[in-house]
């Protein structure tokens, strides 16, 4: 029996925060293309959004533009996404989560982006590999 293909679709983009856009733009593409139900894209998207902005916010220390890449892989009935950036070291795998019991106004700022990716992805892996952090998440549906 034949493997199922696995498709791959890759993006460049800027580490500016007008980039969201293009990401929005790929993924409702992708979801028509691999026939993704509504509700999982609205979480994918909702994830991309998180992950991106935490990039663009925190990764950098200089004002130079920056390439981040953004990978798609459709795999039967699981989505893997992968961010590449050439920012500075950052493992969002060992973030302590927030206390969410907590009143807002009592909480500290911070995490709640990186906690909610962890809660609605399947899998989220970090990797540095050779001034690059890699992250890697996975979603089935």
């Amino acid at each position: 029996m034949a493997d199922k293909q696995i498709e791959i679709k890759k993006i460049r983009l800027s580490n500016q925060m007008d980039a969201l856009q293009k990401i929005n733009r790929k993924l409702e593409e992708l979801g028509n293309k691999w026939e993704l139900p509504d509700p999982f894209v609205m979480k994918i998207n909702l994830v991309l959004e998180e992950a991106f902005t935490n990039i663009v916010k925190h990764a950098y220390r200089d004002q130079q533009a920056h390439t981040i890449l953004l990978a798609f892989e459709k795999h039967e009935n699981r989505l893997i996404i992968t961010f590449e950036d050439d920012g500075i070291a950052y493992d969002p795998t060992k973030a302590s989560d927030p206390d969410i019991s907590l009143d807002a106004k009592d909480r500290e700022v911070g995490g709640l982006g990186i906690f909610l990716i962890r809660q609605m992805m399947d899998e989220v892996r970090y990797e540095r590999r050779e001034n690059t952090n890699i992250l890697r998440m996975g979603k089935s549906y």
